[in-house]
């Protein structure tokens, strides 16, 4: 008997054993999720299972610089905001934005800009809106950005500081050759461009005798 109560205990702890590591197996293999009905971070990284950086929403204090390949350098600005990581962990676009008043009452870097990157390359899209004592400009811009090579202005849809509304079209070099106008009067204005930037052609209204 005593032997039999002796095989049982050494059964039934075998037994416990297992239950027990494959409770832990499971709670360590499955994916875990919790909620939370308010979350208070000064910066946020999602990273894939092997760590690869894949985006990060950050306070202007800890708002990372150039990252490429997973190997940051320093780089400063002056805004808070979204930034995207391709599959290698380099930056490919980002939301960001700011605003702020200097102790002379100017507005400085006051702001947003959404833009999408090409791979390895520069802005191919930007959305941007800025109003500030430097910069007063709202549109879209769409940019040549080859790898390792200048970028170039290829669309300008937008409102300058002047309240004039313009769609401009340039070359591949960047240099203006239609620009389509309509002042903050309400003249209208159709412009073709040579190479060197002078008009060739113009279309304006009329003028009323």
């Amino acid at each position: 008997m005593a032997k039999l109560g002796q095989s049982v205990l050494l059964v039934y702890a075998g037994v416990l054993t297992a239950v027990f590591a494959l409770t832990v197996w499971t709670g360590f293999a499955s994916p875990q999720s919790t909620s939370f009905d308010e979350l208070t971070v000064q910066r946020l990284n999602i990273v894939e299972p092997d760590g690869t950086l894949r985006l990060v929403l950050s306070n202007h204090a800890r708002f990372p610089g150039i990252i490429v390949r997973g190997q940051e350098r320093p780089y400063e600005r002056p805004q808070a905001g979204l930034l995207f990581f391709n599959d290698e962990g380099t930056e490919t676009g980002g939301l960001i934005f700011g605003g702020r008043q200097t102790a002379q009452g100017a507005v400085v870097d006051a702001g947003g800009s959404l833009t999408f990157d090409r791979y390895e390359g520069n802005q191919e899209v930007q959305l941007l809106g800025v109003y500030d004592n430097t910069d007063r400009i709202a549109g879209l811009i769409v940019s040549d950005s080859p790898p390792q090579a200048p970028s170039y202005r290829r669309l300008f849809v937008g409102r300058g500081a002047d309240g004039t509304a313009t769609v401009a079209l340039m070359d591949a070099q960047g240099k203006p050759r239609l620009r389509l106008q309509v002042t903050a009067d309400g003249t209208p204005s159709l412009a073709l461009l040579d190479a060197q930037g002078r008009v060739v052609n113009e279309l304006r209204p009329a003028k009323s005798e």
